[in-house]
């Protein structure tokens, strides 16, 4: 009896002893096994095998890329301007055994070391270029952690400003400033299209003006050619006329007589406007009435003889005398000039009777 119980107490000793001398490790985590309290070894992910009762695991270390977000911290621009910024870090343990010895609390430091060199960036910017300046500031945290991480065995991979809240005095005098902006800029956009539009407004009434004063220049060519056009035939018109009236003259051979009949005949046209109210006798008036009256006297003589000598002989005389209407014209008797004052004037031929 006693012996078995002494073999189930070893029995159950030796499972104990290969519980604790076997070591599963997950995939991404690591193991620090400190022995007689100091650092042994570092147990990778998979089956370890440690002595028991000698070897004990400090610590499970993550291996992962871990994100932490640190609370709001007040910070100083160079303006003497408060400012809250946010911080998210990412970060990644690359040596266990450094993150366990180096340092007590890693996330704790870095936080710490974030705030300071946070400070120290941003106090060198004034608000506006810390507000628009966060690739930068980014890049300059990151470049500080990692350097001082680095012998923690810690590898900072990013760092993010979540945010950044300025004071709300300022927050409502930016507001200010940006609403005033906005309206400056739609200002100036209205303002350069109601320019636009009244320079091509201007270059429309000005291209119009010019169309307008082309149109109205050929238009007055088009009438001064036409005009010059009708002016020319109708000169040739009348220059035919002319030439057909000069030559129609010159067949037919008038007389003095003839001519001077004519003449009285135009005085009353030339006398007949309203506008004539006084009617100056030309010189050559005299000269005329003698070749009428030598005209009338030649064809009463004819007349006369007509009857005294059937014959013809006194026609011939009277043709003789025609001929020669200077020398006709003294036998013009009074009644023939008379006749011809009372009977209408020199516009219309006298009525000749016949006084045989």
């Amino acid at each position: 009896m006693t012996s078995l119980v002494v073999t189930l107490i070893l029995v159950a000793l030796v499972g104990v002893i290969l519980w604790r001398s076997v070591r599963i490790v997950p995939q991404a985590k690591s193991d620090i096994v400190e022995r007689f309290g100091r650092y042994h070894r570092t147990l990778n992910a998979g089956l370890n095998v440690v002595l028991p009762f000698v070897d004990r695991v400090r610590t499970e270390i993550d291996l992962r890329e871990q994100v932490v977000t640190f609370p709001p911290q007040p910070v100083i621009t160079q303006d003497n301007l408060m400012v809250s910024i946010d911080t998210v870090i990412y970060f990644q343990v690359t040596d266990g055994k450094a993150a366990t010895y180096e340092v007590a609390n890693f996330i704790v430091a870095i936080e710490q070391l974030t705030v300071t060199t946070l400070r120290n960036v941003v106090g060198g910017m004034d608000l506006e270029q810390t507000l628009t300046s966060r690739e930068e500031i980014n890049r300059e945290l990151r470049v500080v952690l990692d350097e001082a991480t680095g012998r923690w065995g810690i590898r900072v991979n990013r760092v993010e400003l979540k945010a950044i809240e300025p004071p709300p005095s300022i927050q409502d005098a930016m507001e200010k400033q940006m609403r005033a902006d906005r309206d400056k800029r739609a200002e100036i956009l209205e303002a350069e299209g109601s320019k636009q539009s009244a320079i091509l407004t201007a270059e429309g009434e000005k291209q119009a003006a010019v169309l307008r004063a082309r149109g109205a220049a050929e238009a007055e060519v088009l009438q001064a050619k036409a005009s010059a056009e009708a002016q020319a035939v109708r000169a040739r018109g009348e220059a035919d006329a002319i030439a057909m009236v000069f030559k129609a003259i010159h067949d037919g051979n008038p007389d003095d007589k003839l001519l001077a009949y004519q003449y009285l005949q135009t005085l009353p046209k030339i006398a007949s406007g309203d506008a004539n109210k006084v009617w100056i006798v030309p010189s050559e008036m005299g000269r005329a009435l003698e070749g009428i009256g030598g005209f009338f006297g030649s064809v009463r003589e004819a007349a006369a003889s007509g009857g005294a000598s059937p014959n013809g002989s006194a026609p011939a005389a009277s043709g003789a005398a025609d001929r020669n209407g200077a020398a006709a014209a003294p036998a013009v008797e009074g009644p023939v000039v008379d006749d011809l004052t009372d009977r209408g004037g020199y516009g219309r031929p006298p009525v000749l009777e016949d006084k045989s």
